[in-house]
């Protein structure tokens, strides 16, 4: 069965972390590296895609930095969300054909591995493409953004776990005006559970994928990374 190598990489600024899916991502696209999948969180950041209006962001950039949340543009589709601690990013890069299918995949991984932890959620794919990502009934939990390049994604999920959600709603996040944001902790009422759902999560994204997970170590990928790489068994 092929390989999907895994690496958790702890808290990463989002301007360096879209340096180094870059510097892997060539390495994927010269064959020197299989798929990966890059397990991270982030400093508070707004983050804006392809399709951002600048209604998205009200207040301007300026007023958002002075509060301490950052502002990047990004190659990856969608529109503006919002990235920070105990929020869970995987950022896939892997060999696709079809990009449909593969956010599809995506979506079904992050429900599965909601599932195992206790919160039924779902992809709403069939009410139009503002909709990507996973939702629990009218609330959102999971979004969703890739770009290819050469036939091999960047970018990918963020789940919310145990961050707050407070800065969705002082924006228009995912270019949804009323969006409500919701997160494993709110749905469940426990806190804590950031270890283990990114196993979860680890496990369910190579298994949507008919793929082996193998956890390797920052240095394997020749990055730098945590002090200690926590364990996914």
């Amino acid at each position: 069965m092929p390989e999907l190598w895994t690496c958790v990489l702890g808290t990463v600024e989002y301007r360096r972390a879209m340096e180094l899916q870059e510097q892997l991502r060539a390495r994927v696209i010269a064959g020197e590296l299989p798929d990966l999948l890059l397990l991270l969180e982030h400093p508070p950041v707004y983050t804006l895609g392809r399709r951002s209006e600048s209604g998205d962001l009200p207040f301007g950039e300026d007023y958002w930095r002075a509060q301490g949340i950052d502002v990047v543009r990004t190659q990856r589709g969608g529109k503006l969300t919002y990235h920070g601690p105990g929020q869970l990013v995987g950022y896939p890069i892997m060999h696709t054909t079809d990009v449909i299918a593969f956010l599809r995949t995506m979506e079904r991984a992050i429900a599965a591995a909601l599932g195992e932890e206790g919160v039924a959620a779902r992809g709403r794919d069939h009410e139009g493409p503002a909709y990507t990502g996973v939702w629990v009934d009218d609330r959102k939990i999971a979004s969703i953004g890739v770009h290819l390049s050469k036939g091999v994604s960047a970018h990918g999920f963020a789940v919310n776990v145990d961050n707050d959600v407070t800065p969705f709603h002082q924006v228009v996040a995912c270019g949804l005006p009323d969006v409500r944001m919701t997160s494993v902790a709110l749905e469940t009422g426990r806190t804590g559970s950031f270890p283990c759902f990114r196993k979860r999560m680890a496990h369910a994204y190579a298994r949507e994928h008919g793929l082996r997970q193998r956890i390797v170590t920052p240095r394997r990928l020749g990055v730098a990374g945590p002090a200690s790489v926590p364990s996914m068994v």
